[in-house]
């Protein structure tokens, strides 16, 4: 016997088995992770013209992977700017990167053999470089790139208020910093600092970078091999080619890096943390790892006049022999390093695959192993932090993770 079901009971039953599937599948798939869990994400107070570059630097940056038919090589690390700093978190070992040829401030005297970067890939037909047998070298894990615009965007004078070269206040510690030229196609900052034609050098490793300009353009001709209006010179043969970069791409991804947020503290109100956070006063870590700064006049209305946390002074300090490698960049000594900013240490082990590998060459395998590897300028917050009870060093550690 047929039944004759009214159309709209079919129309109701539909309707009702497709709510009932949409919520079913709204509970299995993953939520939106948490802000303050992510590293990459624009700075608040950007215009809409200024999200649309944003947008388009992020797309060049993490998007573009290069071939030899767009310009990759013929000697290169990587292949793209995100296979070095995945979610603009820290590198692995894996892409760690090896400098050679400077021992001192004199200067690299091993340009002409293709320093200061090794290329260590190359595209077929071609050999990659290989580290002269009289050149010092050191290896550097690429950095996370949240907040360097707060970082760049610091007045010349504040760094130096910062300095004091030869501990005049006697507590050990005398950060100074790396003056260094600037590229002739710099944006120099307002009421920069000159001394001997040189500039006031504060990021990367040995902070020998003048500007995020000067950063974007080295790491496109350095480690892709791909030139630029900038830098138009081939890694290969050191002769001027037409750009494989345009312009724009350019600036748009040192746009993009400039108003990267700056990485979201967690946990701050934990009672561990809290005491951690004493602990790492009390030890004298922040006599390097300044927490507060605050940025001058910008270009970028969102980067004007900003107090941040990232723990550095931007100074180059002594850290001992122990992490000497014999190799040095601008007026910097071998065993000066930049003090690194500590914001967003704790979530490193999400761009390094699950383990921790910290300092200059990804060494440490935890912050422990960090801490106690600080010689130098930095022995005593290590001696003071090895006085502490398991219990201190652990709420230490916690604190140092919620940044």
């Amino acid at each position: 016997m047929k039944i004759n079901i009214p159309k709209k009971w079919i129309i109701t039953a539909i309707t009702v088995a497709t709510i009932i599937s949409f919520m079913a599948c709204e509970k299995l798939l993953p939520g939106t992770p948490p802000d303050d869990s992510l590293l990459d994400g624009p700075v608040e107070g950007l215009t809409p013209e200024q999200h649309q570059i944003f947008l388009r630097g992020d797309v060049a940056f993490n998007d573009d992977v290069f071939t030899p038919t767009t310009g990759l090589g013929p000697m290169f690390v990587a292949t793209s700017c995100k296979s070095c700093h995945a979610g603009d978190g820290k590198g692995h070992p894996f892409t760690t990167l090896t400098r050679f040829g400077q021992k001192d401030s004199t200067g690299n005297k091993f340009l002409h053999q293709g320093g200061p970067q090794l290329q260590n890939r190359a595209i077929p037909g071609f050999q990659p470089e290989q580290i002269p047998a009289e050149a010092t070298f050191s290896s550097f894990t690429p950095p996370a790139n949240t907040g360097l615009g707060f970082l760049d965007a610091v007045p010349d004078a504040t760094i130096l208020a910062l300095a004091d070269e030869n501990d005049v206040n006697g507590d050990g510690i005398s950060g100074r910093p790396n003056w260094v030229y600037a590229p002739a196609y710099s944006n120099i900052r307002p009421n920069a600092i000159v001394r001997n034609g040189k500039y006031i050098g504060r990021l990367g490793k040995k902070a020998a970078t003048y500007s995020l300009v000067q950063q974007t353009v080295t790491a496109y001709n350095q480690d892709i091999g791909i030139t630029s209006t900038y830098e138009p010179y081939d890694t290969y043969n050191g002769l001027e080619i037409d750009p494989e970069v345009t312009y724009q791409t350019v600036n748009d991804v040192v746009f993009y890096l400039q108003t990267l947020k700056a990485p979201i503290p967690r946990n701050q109100d934990r009672e561990d943390v809290q005491a951690g956070k004493q602990l790492f006063i009390n030890a004298g870590c922040g006599k390097c790892h300044t927490p507060n700064l605050t940025t001058g006049s910008s270009s970028i209305a969102a980067l004007s006049n900003k107090t941040f946390h990232p723990y550095t002074d931007l100074l180059l300090h002594d850290m001992g022999s122990g992490l000497d490698d014999g190799y040095t960049e601008g007026s910097a000594t071998t065993p000066e390093w930049r003090t690194p900013p500590l914001w967003g240490l704790g979530l490193s082990k999400k761009s390094q695959g699950g383990q921790y590998f910290l300092l200059h060459d990804g060494r440490a395998k935890s912050i422990e192993e960090a801490i106690q590897l600080h010689g130098g300028e930095g022995q005593q917050s290590n001696t003071n932090f090895q006085q502490l009870s398991p219990a201190e060093r652990n709420n230490l550690i916690k604190f140092l993770e919620s940044l």
